[in-house]
């Protein structure tokens, strides 16, 4: 969701960025006419990407095709370097690029059109090229703040709920969020705040939120792990800000990591401050392996992989027929009305947004 930096990227990204994943069957095969034909498919994606070896091997069992994984940094960054390599890519497909940046993509011919198997068990809410079949839909999220429940209930204070909350004396100094030109659920929250204020009243908000002492950092690792004190993280020492922007489903995370398990997630969503995040994948305009590349694409939002993704990527399936796991189900937040902005309105004014605020916040 994003990384896109997610949750699962500081616990379960490969120390490696290129990983291949090997099933049956050799590099090369032969075609139909009698040449040589890959049977290698390469993904490129953000370093939060994730699977389970299982269900790539049953990727291989059912095509053949090897899958081989090239992580290219936050959603951002990957997408960046997509395009510069547009027309010779690096890769057969890119799994990652959400509905924030989206636009960017599009507008510089970064897919070839593709209409994947199984796209009617998703629902058109969440199809955003359903006209053209340049990307498909893989996985939905919600950006929100998240809370350490110990921090305010040692102090008897009710933790906010709403961005207006968020501006209010009793949180000041407590709030830590990522820079959107840096950071997808950066982004994601001020996109959250625009679609909340709207284009009057966002800079007003923000104005409120400096002046309460929010902590701006370059990216999700660094909030979270570093200056957020409901993080377990994998250290000792904890920041010491309650607040942070992350997502609807960290606090399954920090069930699942935790040792013992708790019977309850430590971290608590502000369930007022979300912003629906939703992740696409795309065969690349010039990929050498675009047989392959659709086959992936129709398993990406196959059933196996759906019901797989949620704990390697803590993210929601957007398949209709991909059940939740139990940890989901009873740690992560249900966000009922998540905000959103058209994509149209993204790319009118993404850019314009984030100068805005990097001359109102950073300045």
């Amino acid at each position: 969701m994003s990384t896109t930096t997610k949750i699962a990227a500081g616990t379960l990204a490969a120390a490696l960025g290129v990983t291949t994943l090997t099933g049956c069957g050799g590099d090369l095969g032969k075609d139909a006419g009698g040449g040589t034909k890959s049977k290698t498919v390469t993904l490129v994606s953000h370093d939060s990407f994730n699977a389970s070896p299982a269900v790539l091997k049953e990727f291989t069992r059912q095509t053949g095709y090897t899958v081989k994984v090239l992580k290219s940094g936050d959603a951002g960054e990957a997408v960046n370097k997509a395009i510069l390599t547009k027309g010779a890519p690096q890769g057969d497909v890119f799994f990652g690029v959400d509905n924030t940046l989206l636009s960017r993509a599009l507008d510089n011919g970064l897919f070839e059109p593709y209409e994947a198997k199984g796209l009617d068990r998703v629902p058109e809410a969440v199809q955003l090229d359903r006209d053209g079949h340049r990307v498909t839909p893989v996985d939905t999220g919600e950006i929100c703040v998240n809370f350490d429940k110990k921090y305010f209930a040692d102090r008897k204070l009710a933790p906010p709920q709403t961005f207006d909350d968020l501006a209010k004396p009793a949180y000041k100094d407590l709030l830590v969020v990522e820079n959107p030109e840096r950071s997808s659920p950066g982004l994601g929250f001020l996109l959250g705040t625009a679609a909340q204020y709207g284009d009057e009243g966002w800079q007003d908000y923000w104005k409120k939120l400096k002046a309460n002492g929010v902590k701006v950092v370059d990216s999700w690792e660094l909030a979270y792990n570093q200056e957020f004190s409901g993080s377990a993280g994998g250290r000792k020492a904890k920041g010491d800000r309650p607040l942070v922007v992350s997502y609807a489903s960290s606090p399954p995370v920090e069930v699942l990591y935790s040792e013992p398990q708790p019977a309850e997630a430590p971290t608590g969503v502000s369930t007022g401050t979300c912003f629906r995040q939703t992740e696409f994948a795309g065969l690349l305009t010039g990929a050498k392996n675009p047989d392959g590349g659709k086959a992936l694409i129709d398993f990406l939002i196959g059933r196996k992989f759906q019901e797989d993704m949620p704990l390697q990527m803590f993210v929601n399936p957007v398949a209709k027929d991909a059940a939740l796991p139990e940890l989901f189900t009873k740690h992560g937040a249900v966000v009922a009305k998540p905000h959103t902005v058209a994509p149209g309105k993204i790319a009118e004014k993404r850019d314009g947004w984030i100068r805005s605020w990097s001359s109102l916040v950073l300045k």
